[in-house]
């Protein structure tokens, strides 16, 4: 039985594509992050949603900058 060579399960053509949009979506996420904490008080403010908010930028952001990284040859 022959091995099967490792191939991307997304095209490389898109990567760059992808890279623009989940690093832009990320920022979005993180400027509402940023603005949830500058316009409420301490008293109002919600871990939970601090969280939530936080995961979900932090995980288009990584993948962003994955992409990125894929995209500008640095293969990780």
């Amino acid at each position: 039985m022959a091995a099967k060579p490792i191939a991307s399960p997304i095209p490389v053509a898109l990567y760059p594509t992808l890279s623009v949009f989940t690093l832009a979506i990320g920022l979005v996420i993180t400027a509402i992050f940023f603005i949830y904490e500058a316009t409420s008080s301490r008293k109002n403010r919600s871990l939970g949603k601090e969280l939530a908010t936080s995961a979900v930028a932090s995980v288009f952001l990584g993948f962003g900058s994955l992409f990125l990284l894929l995209a500008s040859g640095v293969y990780v």
